[in-house]
């Protein structure tokens, strides 16, 4: 069977249009500067002897244009790299404009001091960084619709089910932006090759390797294989080089993920230990600070829609507006959470009765037409406005404002043992899960991106969560 074609690369023409759309974009800054100063006139006025034809500046505008397109290609900006986060994009952007027009600014100094204005500099570095942050948002946007369309993804095929194997796919599954789709893995464990590995297939043996290359779609393997199986690994790498497909290695030390590691110093001598995936001490008082302040705030602007909402509730369906249900919380400690009722008063009673209907994977229960849900309730979780209260669970410690999905304790009782490290931290109001799929994923899904979350957390990941989960919300994206 002939291989299809490989698959669009990450930015696809893009890459090489790139550059010249920002050469454009410098010269349109310097155009838009030039109208500033001498047009609009901000801040200081030009008396009409000082008033300097555009062509005058053709120099100027071509030095200013070379310096910026060096200096952004010296800092990478033009690199295809996966990884690259929009604020990555921005933050290049705005370093790479401030250097190209500060060493711009010193040639013209350099120049002579009768030079025309240096202020015309300060207004085209602040049009640049506005013209070239907005067309990173645009080119973001632009790529991320693709990729959830289906397009320019790179399949990925992945050489060992171990941990190591499973951190990969967990770090694809919460980064969808970066554009790859697994097809599968292959492992030569029997109690692997048989059975998925979460939600993927398992495909085989490493033997069976070139036939899975030839008869599907990859595009790059990621071998995740012990250091121990070197020279399978390297026989991998030749048949893969001979299929045309990228390979790529994942480093192992001696099969522990590296953000598990821990280096500590013995009188000269290194010492490595091993983590578990759990939030540090200044981790977790980052995050408490940041819960406790954004809550409070939150509470105090929410109250009026709390008290709508609370009424709408009454008025829809006999019963009380908050509904309480045990959680399970972090350290399997039990506690009450808070939302706004969204079924019937006997929903629970009911539960029975429905159990055959269940939709969802795992210990989880959900329907996507449940008969015990309000007109109101409807409303309410389509936009998550049933989770609001959970901000009194915030403030009183219990949870936390981005997190694993609170577990009820049913779920919990049927755990396989690596579930458990979901529960390692607070649980979350939002998190990895919804701005995911939210119902939409399945259950093992949903924890490998919790344990991803746990194992990589940084104030830049609650932001970015935080900056998905409002076009999450606001479109009822898998909510039911």
């Amino acid at each position: 069977m002939t291989k299809p074609s490989a698959s669009v690369p990450h930015l696809g023409p893009w890459h090489y249009l790139k550059p010249i759309v920002d050469i454009g974009l410098f010269v349109l800054a310097f155009l838009l500067a030039y109208w500033v100063r001498y047009g609009l006139q901000w801040f200081r006025e030009v008396e009409p002897a000082y008033h300097v034809p555009l062509q005058v500046y053709v120099p100027s505008i071509s030095l200013l244009t070379l310096a910026l397109f060096l200096v952004h290609l010296l800092e990478g900006a033009y690199r295809a790299e996966r990884g690259r986060t929009l604020l990555d994009e921005l933050y290049t952007v705005f370093r790479s404009t401030l250097v190209a027009i500060a060493l711009v600014i010193v040639i013209a100094f350099l120049a002579g001091p009768s030079y025309y204005s240096r202020l015309i500099f300060g207004y085209t570095g602040i049009a640049a960084i506005v013209l070239l942050g907005v067309a990173r948002i645009v080119e973001h946007a632009v790529i991320n619709a693709r990729h959830r369309r289906g397009r320019g993804l790179e399949r990925v095929l992945i050489v060992g089910a171990g941990e190591i194997g499973r951190s990969v796919m967990r770090a694809i599954m919460a980064r969808p932006e970066l554009g790859y789709r697994i097809v599968g893995f292959v492992d030569d464990d029997p109690e692997r090759s048989g059975a998925p590995i979460g939600p993927y297939p398992c495909l085989g043996t490493t033997d069976d390797l070139p036939n899975v290359i030839r008869s599907m779609p990859v595009d790059q393997v990621i071998i995740t294989l012990p250091w121990m199986s070197h020279r399978k690994i390297l026989q991998i790498v030749r048949n893969c080089r001979g299929s045309q497909v990228q390979v790529r290695i994942v480093p192992d030390l001696f099969q522990i993920a590296l953000s598990s590691v821990v280096v500590d110093n013995l009188d000269g001598i290194p010492l490595l230990g091993v983590q578990e995936p759990r939030l540090k001490a200044w981790q977790r008082l980052f995050k408490r600070a940041s819960d406790l302040v954004l809550a409070s705030l939150g509470l105090v602007l929410l109250t009026p829609l709390f008290l709508i909402l609370a009424i709408a509730i009454r008025l829809d369906s006999p019963g009380p507006a908050i509904f309480r249900q045990t959680r399970v919380g972090r350290g399997q400690r039990p506690f009450t959470c808070f939302k706004f009722r969204t079924m019937c008063a006997d929903a629970e009673k009911r539960l029975d009765e429905l159990r055959d209907r269940n939709e969802a994977s795992g210990p989880l229960f959900k329907i996507k037409d449940d008969p015990r849900r309000t007109r109101m309730g409807r409303f309410l979780r389509r936009f998550s406005l049933d989770e609001l209260p959970q901000i009194w669970n915030v403030l009183r410690g219990e949870m936390s404002l981005i997190g694993p999905r609170p577990a009820i304790p049913a779920e919990v009782e049927a755990y396989e043992p690596w579930h458990t490290q979901r529960l390692e931290v607070p649980p979350g109001m939002t998190g990895l899960w919804q701005v995911s799929g939210r119902s939409d994923l399945t259950f093992d899904e949903m924890v490998l991106l919790d344990v991803y979350y746990i194992e990589n957390w940084s104030p830049l990941m609650d932001l970015r969560i935080v900056l998905k989960t409002i076009p999450t919300v606001l479109f009822g994206s898998g909510a039911y």
